[in-house]
């Protein structure tokens, strides 16, 4: 054997060596990320309830030190929520931070009021209701509207065959975004 193919053949040993005994990701384990109720399951550990994402994510990745998270869909969502003028949108992928009663620097969540589209930036339980966030202002709804996820298109309306229902819970009218505009 070659000096070259010695030092090539060590090369190649200690690249896969290295591989093998490098330290895994943060991140959830691959059977988490193929899982596609653990997302919501990581909401309800840290007090949220599942309907803060949209039915039908495919998988997540958390890393349990700095909380922060990506959960997958197939594609992007959106649907009006009842008895208000506010339409929510998903992106494909929703990125922030989760801890104990509160997700911040949100990404891929967006809700329209009157004609602007406003990212949230912040979702935190106080007691029985979510307060959410956009840019200096807030509004809070009861935690009870959240139950089960919404579905895209028909949002919290749809019945489990696509149809759809009329719920019972008003969601409140409020001035949520007047005070943004410049």
């Amino acid at each position: 054997m070659s000096y070259s193919s010695l030092h090539l053949c060590i090369f190649t040993f200690t690249g896969v060596l290295l591989l093998c005994i490098a330290p895994l990701p943060v991140f959830s384990s691959e059977y988490d990320r193929k899982n596609t109720s653990a997302a919501y399951n990581v909401l309800e550990q840290n007090d949220f309830p599942r309907g803060l994402l949209p039915h039908g994510a495919t998988g997540y990745e958390l890393d349990p030190k700095t909380g922060r998270f990506s959960v997958f869909f197939n594609g992007s969502c959106s649907f009006s929520l009842p008895d208000s003028s506010y339409r929510l949108s998903y992106a494909s992928v929703i990125t922030g931070t989760i801890s104990k009663g509160k997700l911040k620097n949100l990404g891929g969540v967006r809700v329209k009021v009157l004609f602007f589209w406003l990212r949230i930036d912040q979702v935190v339980r106080k007691g029985d209701e979510l307060e959410f966030s956009v840019r200096f202002t807030s509004a809070s709804f009861p935690i009870d509207n959240f139950v089960e996820p919404p579905h895209c298109g028909c949002g919290f309306e749809c019945t489990a065959d696509g149809g759809s229902r009329r719920m019972r819970r008003r969601w409140p009218v409020s001035l949520f975004f007047l005070n943004l505009i410049y």
